[in-house]
């Protein structure tokens, strides 16, 4: 490997930003693909297609085309990181669930009376102010983030953070109404229609869910729809 694409590939990865090193076979020319970017003289548009195809799924793997000739696209993405706003019930449910499609989980909330390690053992515990605790963690790409609470001191101040961020997903738990509400409030603080667009409220599929475990999995849904394909059925 090339020095300067090795330091750009280890510099991508401290920033915590995806990309795939595109390995043209057998010639073994290499080259860097971002979301938004490509290596200048990089790799023709089908194979960029296929390597931004690739991080989306985050499955590395060879591109075949169709003259034959192939390449291998080595996917590098930052860890999934999901941040849970408030310690209730549906947090219960949802932070195991997270755990086994390979999130890093935590949960964010002031109230010591609901972060017990009776109720959270084995899960990252924060017991401080949403805003606070998501300004400290450079939400990326590959974070996403629910608010659970129903207390706006709680909940808006989290998604105003997570609306400056990058993050792929960012849900709200709450009814229709209750989502119009915050919408005021946010658009009060200066957000407008398009960075609005990107919550999603009331959180999760519309599967007919109502205890805590549906709720989690249709959050998880949701998110999994949004990671993959970038939207929502």
């Amino acid at each position: 490997m090339r020095r300067d694409v090795f330091e750009r590939l280890m510099a991508a990865r401290a920033d915590k930003r995806p990309v795939a090193l595109v390995t043209d076979l057998p010639a073994g020319y290499q080259s860097l693909v971002f979301a938004d970017e490509v290596d200048a003289n990089g790799p023709a548009a089908d194979v960029v297609a296929a390597a931004r195809a690739a991080l989306q799924s985050g499955i590395s793997g060879i591109f075949e085309r169709s003259d034959g000739t192939r390449a291998f696209l080595h996917v590098f993405n930052p860890p999934l990181r999901l941040f849970l706003v408030g310690a209730v019930h549906i947090t219960q449910a949802l932070a195991p669930m997270a755990s086994m499609l390979g999130y890093g989980v935590t949960v964010i909330d002031p109230r010591r009376a609901f972060t017990t390690p009776a109720r959270f053992s084995d899960v990252r515990v924060m017991e401080r102010w949403p805003d606070a605790a998501l300004a400290d963690e450079r939400l990326d790409a590959r974070s996403a983030v629910v608010t659970l609470t129903h207390d706006p001191k709680l909940d808006d101040p989290a998604l105003a953070s997570a609306l400056r961020s990058e993050a792929f997903y960012i849900g709200c738990l709450g009814s229709r109404r209750t989502h119009a509400r915050r919408l005021e409030r946010l658009r009060a603080a200066g957000f407008d229609d398009a960075a609005l667009a990107r919550l999603h409220g009331p959180v999760g599929l519309d599967i007919g869910a109502r205890s805590p475990g549906e709720i989690a999995t249709s959050i998880l849904a949701q998110m999994t729809a949004i990671l993959r394909r970038g939207a929502a059925p």
